[in-house]
């Protein structure tokens, strides 16, 4: 194989968990250069949620890589199949959605992947086209190519039935109605997450059942939140939202440990594999600071999902506030009612600047804390009613507090 597949390989591995077939990406892809055909990439979404963060982008990342090697995406918005609702790591059954609620999120992801996705390449599907007109008879010669035990290997429908848990039968179609949309796309590849590699397989089955050529799976790791520990979620708050402005953006990618930010260039960045081995090396060696590096990941994203005006400015931003230390614009005056004057430790918390009064009490110790801009060292301090107050903690966190008279009437 010449050093341009390899090269391509490369970049396509990167961040990925599983390629399957072991070893066959290769030469897919030197044959579809061969034949002058673009190998057909599906990715499937289903359209359960209204808005989309940087862990939902992670394949959509991927898959602008393959279009960027030449490729064609096939992008399916699965709105029949979310209607069932994907059973992967659930340990009751999904609540249905509502026709209308599916089409109007699926409207709101076909203005956001094209953030990412080229346009130019990409086919949009809705899988209703072909599943919401099967007969009967059709879903059941679908059924047919499928065994109820290999169906329960699947580790949440197995750890379920271990349980004695209820699995409705509709939850069995959803794995097959996923690998019956690769049949009729006549899919090469087909990109999903970790926890969907089992229903990636069943794709690939089923396309060797209908005479096809089995399409490989491709699988990519669940992206960790802020927290660097639990995957990207709204629910958890620890999530990156592909709308959220862009100063909002910036600062929240800066807040990430300089560990998950190199996570983040490999599952984000079109930064390339060389050009990110060599950031590291730069980084190991002491030559750069990995807040510069950090800098330019969150640059490179807000450009992305913004533009590059919108970068700029985020980045001004962040520096005036982070490292000159200067009191945001935009900062909100909040009201604390208090019963009688309280100790600055107590507003501390309550200006959710500490979690704890301990905590707040070690902060000022520790000489963290500015009351309107002078340093406060006695944790015993007292702060006055109908006064305002900037506070200040450490070098980025701020609130602007006016204390009220507990049952006092303020205009």
């Amino acid at each position: 194989m010449t050093m341009k597949y390899q090269d391509a390989l490369e970049q396509i591995a990167l961040g990925t968990v599983d390629m399957l077939p072991e070893g066959e990406m290769l030469p897919r892809l030197a044959a579809a250069q061969s034949d002058h055909r673009p190998l057909r990439i599906k990715l499937g979404m289903d359209p359960t949620a209204p808005d989309l963060h940087l862990g939902h982008t992670v394949l959509l990342h991927k898959a602008r890589q393959f279009q960027d090697l030449g490729h064609h995406l096939l992008f399916v918005i699965g709105d029949f199949t979310a209607m069932i609702g994907d059973p992967t790591g659930k340990n009751a059954t999904r609540k249905a959605l509502s026709r209308e609620a599916v089409m109007a999120n699926a409207a709101t992801y076909q203005r956001q992947v094209f953030k990412i996705l080229d346009p130019e390449r990409t086919e949009v599907m809705f899988n209703s086209a072909w599943l919401g007109v099967l007969r009967p008879d059709e879903l059941i010669q679908i059924a047919a190519h499928y065994t109820v035990a290999r169906m329960l290997e699947r580790d949440d429908f197995s750890k379920r039935y271990a349980a004695n848990q209820p699995i409705a039968i509709h939850e069995f179609l959803y794995p097959l109605l996923q690998g019956y949309d690769s049949v009729v796309i006549r899919a090469d590849v087909e990109l999903g997450g970790t926890d969907q590699r089992f229903n990636l397989l069943v794709g690939r089955e089923l396309q060797r059942e209908y005479g096809q050529k089995p399409q490989l799976v491709l699988t990519m790791p669940i992206l960790e939140g802020l927290d660097g520990v639990q995957k990207m979620s709204k629910s958890l708050d620890n999530f990156i939202a592909v709308e959220d402005p862009p100063a909002e953006m910036f600062g929240k990618i800066m807040s990430i440990s300089d560990t998950l930010m190199w996570r983040y260039y490999a599952l984000l960045s079109r930064v390339g594999v060389a050009e990110q081995a060599r950031l590291r090396a730069e980084v190991s060696s002491g030559a750069c600071n990995p807040r510069d590096i950090k800098l330019d990941l969150a640059g490179e994203l807000v450009c992305r999902f913004h533009d590059a005006a919108a970068a700029q400015q985020a980045h001004a931003a962040f520096l005036a506030r982070f490292q000159r230390h200067e009191i945001p614009d935009d900062l909100p005056l909040r009201s604390l009612c208090m019963q009688k004057e309280p100790r600055l430790s107590q507003v501390l918390v309550q200006a959710q600047l500490a979690t704890s009064t301990s905590e707040a009490m070690r902060k000022i110790h520790e000489g963290a804390v500015r009351v309107n801009g002078e340093r406060v060292a006695d944790p015993a301090i007292t702060l006055a009613l109908g006064a305002e107050y900037l506070l200040q903690l450490g070098k980025r966190h701020f609130a602007r507090v006016l204390l009220s008279q507990a049952g006092s009437q303020t205009a």
